[in-house]
């Protein structure tokens, strides 16, 4: 069973999903919204109480002002009040992509409301050797949205970042036939989000010797992502070798089962 919540917050109405009895586990990412984790969600709900929501701006969660921008910082502060709301001191979080940098700056800005936090494949482009290029290559995702469109802005971003024609890994599907919903996410997603996850700097100082346990996820078959480089790059700083997880990017889109396993097995070696 599955129970829809709406919580009022600054500046915006979250919408959040619960799921299942157990130990509290949050389960985000950034721009996808609560659908795309239904899966694993269903999949870790036998023994977990599995949280899922929509990020402010994407979907049913609604912005008073719909031209803010979207930072890592704004939506840990976020899941922090989520926590709040669900009399909850504390939880374990697994974040993908966008969602684990989410993750990060919840752990470095609210300490001790994370358990342990899995980080799987964030895109923190400052902690590579290349960051200046990297940096570059945001903005001019950023500008050809602007000035060419949206499809020109995925085409351009899936081969910068690694993907074959086609891959389904991305933090925002690109369907065929978007809906209009679809449009809208992906439109926040280059105009408003993706600038400040991309660019975010870690506080690895605060993930190192915090109370939070932080594990960096990478997929199998993540190789030729540049979000292999990031993780790899995150968990060298923190001197913790990366857990392996199924699939790709979105590993947790095509086999639920298999990763909501891979990661039990994470959250149950921090127990």
């Amino acid at each position: 069973m599955t129970t829809t919540h709406i919580l009022e917050g600054p500046g915006v109405r979250l919408h959040y999903e619960i799921r299942g009895t157990g130990p509290l586990l949050l389960i985000m990412g950034a721009p996808m919204d609560a659908s795309a984790f239904a899966p694993l969600a269903e999949a870790l709900a036998s023994d977990h109480t599995v949280v899922t929501h929509d990020p402010r701006g994407i979907s049913r969660s609604v912005l008073d002002d719909p031209e803010q921008d979207s930072t890592p910082e704004l939506r840990a502060d976020d899941v922090a009040a989520l926590l709040d709301a669900l009399g909850a001191e504390s939880a374990d979080v697994f974040g993908s992509s966008g969602g684990a940098v989410t993750g990060l700056a919840l752990v470095a800005r609210h300490p001790g409301r994370v358990r342990t936090l899995v980080a799987h494949e964030p895109p923190v482009v400052e902690l590579l050797p290349d960051a200046a290029e990297q940096r570059a290559k945001v903005e001019d995702l950023v500008e050809t949205f602007h000035r060419d469109g949206l499809e020109a802005a995925w085409r351009k971003f899936m081969a910068g970042a690694g993907f074959e024609d086609g891959a389904d890994g991305a933090p925002v599907a690109a369907p065929d036939e978007p809906s209009l919903q679809d449009l809208a996410n992906s439109a926040r997603f280059f105009g408003h989000e993706l600038r400040g996850t991309s660019l975010y700097r870690p506080d690895i100082d605060a993930l190192r010797t915090g109370p939070s346990r932080v594990e960096v996820g990478i997929g199998a078959d993540s190789g030729g992502l540049d979000t292999f480089r990031t993780s790899t790059a995150l968990a060298e700083l923190l001197g913790r070798p990366p857990v392996g997880f199924p699939g790709d990017h979105g590993g947790f889109m095509g086999d639920p089962q298999g990763f909501a396993e891979a990661l039990r097995k994470v959250l149950a070696d921090g127990a």
